[in-house]
């Protein structure tokens, strides 16, 4: 039996009996229902769709009014008894909504604001049911509305659209089409007149008589009222920053003024500073004062908005807090994630106070990011402070708020700044490469914000940091560097590559080829026989497993460890190599024998992991060594190869005077539970080594700042200069001081060549 044979009525009036039977049932019997439509209904079977009662009964005819299949299902969308009731009454509604077709253009209500979309899907959000199913609206939002769907469109086993996080699905008396011909109701025209009043309002309000001012948090509808939340700026107990919610005709926008008031000062007006907000440009971070607390953002567009008179700003906040994805009324002035934006009056904004040293106060000028050439000396050159010396670590860099102040996941960024450029020049052409109009900018804060700063003063605040963040977000490099982790590696090659086009560090070569590169991670073969390995038996048998060679001495070599993601490392410790030896790493250049020390001419793979030759180094033999290693009975398969000798070194008659190549250790940056930290070798001794975490440490809670702190941790060189056998038995957790971490969680290493970095 289908649902043409049924008859649908709605309840508009309480029937007498049975009991329990609500005004807006809906329900439907087989056959006519009615005898003639005079006084009652015959006594049929009834089931009532919006009941899980199935109900023998007699009805009066003036209890019920006729559906027809459509209305019924239509009205069965709708949550509850009272409000099928209602909109039974709006005939105009139902009609809309039954000549509504997919692909109109059509006007959502969802979760309480107007969006625009296109209706692409019309049906039940269920398998059908038996006679009739509730019949929803599937709308894809269109336009700046696009993403702004609380739900995904995928409700209970519906699967009928395609892009999440942009679609709604809502019963009819959500939806109206676009046009003259089908008007909003009118409580929705109301809504839309309250819209006037937007969050960041200054605003006038009257409790008991008494005038008041705050600023609008929101403006909600309860109970059919609409009510304006309101962050007040004193309650009636003298307490600021608190909270209320004033019916809207009890509230004026602007600032009425009370009676005049005097002000007594002791300057001249002349004389007094300016206003917290007067020195705030596009990026400042800022922060203001709501009832729930400080929200902290940075100022992402600045002017003045239809309709009003004051300079309005557009603030992209640091938590989802805001109230759009930076529209404001539907017209766009800038992008960031949803609910991360607030407009607001620049008056109600002040300097974020993490980010305001002890000596500062608000009036501190916070400078434009396109307008730094004070930067430069009066030369017109960048001047650079010279690294951090051993004798002036105890001085510079040692204790709390000393080295780089972390802010908003930053610490990848905030360790890697720190190892390169606090006790090590090997960076500083970065610093000085001729700098382009895309890159100057950048340049310039990383020369006169933070690398200055942290050489002459051991201290930068985090709002340098955030500033640096911000430009490289500007230009491109990635949509989230302001608020997003990321990795040490993706910020150096976005600096060294994408920005300041630095030539590639590491040059490789693979097969006769050429490779290029600015770090280089470490893979091992899946049968190494490495259980406590040093970083230089990673390095070999990483080149090893590879077939790489380098072609050329490195003046820096950035070693990111074997690791499988943050979490999952591939050895418990691994130990520095204070020095690494990459003579034998080298594609050309002379090397020796490792059993004579003569010239070596030839090398052999197969004799790479033979523990007879030692534990580190690639195998290396003159002919005649060569010969007599391959007479073994268990080396007669092997196939050493020649090496690529120049000509000038063929005849040297004293190779064992031959100088190793070999890099030093200056720092090493370290990750546990998706955390940065580093520990920098500042000095030739082995007790010369500190410890740097920019988040070591947080004052206050959500309106507080982070506490960065330099410690000096001599306690590694005593485990440095272990043996293998010795450093296998330390338990982790008893070890002294930070070394734990050294050995632990390393994540990369950074060697420099103190001879190669002078020329490049």
């Amino acid at each position: 039996m289908t649902s043409e044979v049924c008859q649908y009525f709605i309840v508009i009036k309480k029937p007498a009996s049975p009991a329990g039977i609500n005004l807006g049932y809906i329900g439907y019997s087989y056959g006519n229902l009615k005898s003639g439509y005079q006084s009652h209904y015959k006594k049929h079977s009834v089931f009532f769709l919006t009941s899980s009662k199935h109900i023998s009964c007699d009805l009066d005819v003036g209890t019920v009014k006729d559906l027809s299949a459509q209305e019924a299902s239509l009205l069965l969308a709708l949550p509850d008894d009272g409000e099928r009731l209602k909109w039974f009454k709006e005939k105009k509604a139902l009609q809309n909504a039954g000549a509504l077709t997919v692909g109109a253009s059509v006007t959502v209500k969802e979760d309480g604001r107007l969006l625009r979309g296109i209706i692409c899907s019309i049906g039940p959000k269920d398998s059908p049911k038996y006679p009739i199913s509730a019949t929803y609206f599937g709308v894809e939002l269109q336009g700046t509305d696009q993403g702004k769907a609380t739900n995904d469109g995928w409700l209970s086993t519906m699967r009928n659209f395609s892009s999440k996080r942009n679609c709604v699905y809502v019963p009819f008396s959500e939806v109206w089409a676009v046009g003259p011909e089908s008007p909003l109701p009118s409580e929705l025209e109301q809504q839309l007149e309250s819209d006037e009043l937007n969050p960041g309002d200054r605003v006038t309000y009257f409790v008991n008589d008494e005038c008041r001012h705050g600023m609008v948090v929101d403006v909600l509808e309860e109970a059919g009222q609409h009510i304006v939340k309101i962050s007040t700026d004193m309650d009636e107990f003298g307490n600021r920053g608190g909270e209320v919610r004033v019916p809207l005709d009890r509230v004026a926008k602007g600032e009425v003024p009370a009676e005049p008031q005097r002000i007594e000062v002791d300057t001249a007006p002349e004389d007094m500073a300016a206003a917290p907000h007067e020195s705030l440009v596009v990026n400042s971070l800022v922060e203001v004062t709501v009832a729930t607390g400080n929200l902290h953002g940075i100022i992402r567009w600045m002017g003045k908005l239809p309709d009003r008179k004051e300079i309005f700003v557009g603030l992209e906040l640091e938590e989802d807090n805001g109230t759009s994805d930076g529209t404001f009324k539907q017209v766009r002035y800038f992008t960031c994630p949803n609910k991360r934006a607030l407009f607001i009056k620049l008056s109600s904004c002040h300097p974020d106070s993490r980010f305001q040293s002890s000596s500062s106060n608000f009036r501190e000028k916070i400078p434009k990011l396109e307008d730094r050439d004070d930067m430069a000396s009066s030369s017109g050159k960048l001047d650079i402070a010279v690294p951090v010396s051993t004798e002036q670590v105890d001085e510079l860099l040692i204790g709390r708020m000393k080295g780089i102040q972390g802010h908003c996941n930053s610490c990848y960024m905030d360790a890697a700044l720190f190892s390169l450029f606090s006790c090590s020049p090997v960076l500083d052409p970065l610093l000085f490469k001729e700098p382009t109009p895309k890159n100057a900018s950048v340049q310039r804060m990383l020369l006169h914000d933070i690398v200055n700063p942290l050489r002459s003063k051991g201290f930068v605040e985090g709002c340098h940091i955030m500033r640096l963040r911000q430009q490289l977000q500007k230009l491109g490099c990635s949509h989230s560097f302001t608020f997003d982790e990321k990795d040490p590696e993706e910020f150096l090659i976005v600096i060294m590559q994408q920005i300041l086009a630095l030539d590639p560090l590491l040059k490789l070569s693979v097969g006769g080829k050429m490779q290029e590169s600015y770090c280089y991670q470490i893979f091992l073969d899946q049968n190494h026989s490495l259980v406590l390995p040093t970083v230089q038996q990673l390095l070999e048998h990483s080149f090893h497993t590879a077939e790489l060679k380098l072609a050329e001495v490195p003046s820096c070599l950035i070693l990111q460890m074997p690791r499988f993601g943050k979490k999952f490392k591939m050895f418990d410790k691994i130990i520095p190599s204070l020095e690494l030896d990459i003579t034998d790493l080298i594609t050309e250049g002379p090397q020796q024998c490792i059993l004579c020390g003569d010239l070596a001419l030839e090398e052999c793979t197969d004799c790479f992991k033979d523990s007879l030759f030692g534990p580190t180094g690639f195998k290396v033999f003159c002919r005649d060594c060569s010969t007599k290693v391959h007479s073994h009975p268990l080396r007669k398969s092997h196939k050493p190869a020649r090496l690529d000798i120049p000509i000038e070194y063929r005849n040297h008659k004293n190779p064992r005077g031959l100088t190793r190549d070999k890099l030093q250790l200056f720092a090493v940056l370290c990750i546990e539970t998706s955390h940065y930290v580093s520990f920098v070798k500042h000095g030739p001794n082995s007790s010369d080594w500190i410890f740097f975490d920019s988040m070591a440490d947080r004052h206050g809670e959500s309106d507080g700042y982070n506490i960065p702190e330099v410690k000096a941790c001599p306690e590694v060189g005593t485990y440095l200069e272990m043996s293998p056998a010795e450093l296998a038995t330390q338990v982790p957790r008893d070890m002294k001081g930070e070394a734990k971490r050294l050995f632990c969680d390393a994540y990369m290493y950074l060697y420099q060549s103190t001879s190669m970095c002078l020329y490049r």
